[in-house]
């Protein structure tokens, strides 16, 4: 590993987001959490969106599949869209994913970390130097723009399920740019 970042656990949001067949996204059910935290093997480590924040690529060795495709002509039926929360304390934001299409295993996961104390900060108390927020199923190692409605419920702050990081606006376009010939996948397994 390029850089030593101590103790990495899986947050209780992550475990329920990722570790459950009957949730959309990128799901692992090859693997107990417990043993996919174990078994973690480093591949490279980018800086995030905030100083808090960690991307680490590792490769896919689980049942995981990507969780962005672009669109095109060919999936273009499979697309939808519609209001939805991440949890119940979140506000419902439009989205648009793919649903009821083939999607291809993953070669990489990236995790996304926050240090133990922007965890604090938004009432999360982990056991470890880094928590995992997200694990993101991709076909490659590098960053993929976080969605338009992540940053601006960051901007938001804790209250309404954001970091408190301000929207920056040149990161938001590449983010535009990238979403608006992209879109999720729905993955119930």
């Amino acid at each position: 590993m390029a850089e030593n970042l101590g103790k990495i656990v899986l947050t209780d949001f992550a475990r329920s987001k990722h570790f459950k067949s009957d949730t959309s996204g990128t799901n692992i059910t090859s693997h107990s959490p417990r043993i996919f935290v174990l078994e973690l093997q480093c591949h490279k480590v980018l800086p995030g969106y905030a100083p808090f924040c960690k991307l680490l690529f590792i490769p896919n060795e689980t049942d995981a599949k990507v969780g962005t495709l672009e669109i095109n002509s060919g999936n273009q039926i499979y697309l939808h869209s519609g209001y939805k929360a991440r949890t119940d304390d979140e506000l419902p934001v439009l989205g648009r994913w793919f649903e009821g299409i083939h999607v291809p295993v993953a070669e990489f996961l990236c995790l996304v970390l926050y240090s133990k104390e922007q965890l604090e900060k938004e009432g999360t108390i982990i056991d470890g130097h880094y928590g995992i927020v997200a694990i993101l199923g991709q076909s490659h190692d590098n960053e993929e723009p976080m969605p338009p409605i992540t940053m601006m419920r960051n901007a938001l702050g804790v209250d309404e399920g954001g970091s408190g990081v301000p929207l920056d606006r040149k990161a938001y376009k590449r983010s535009v740019e990238f979403w608006n010939t992209h879109a999720t996948v729905k993955v119930n397994q």
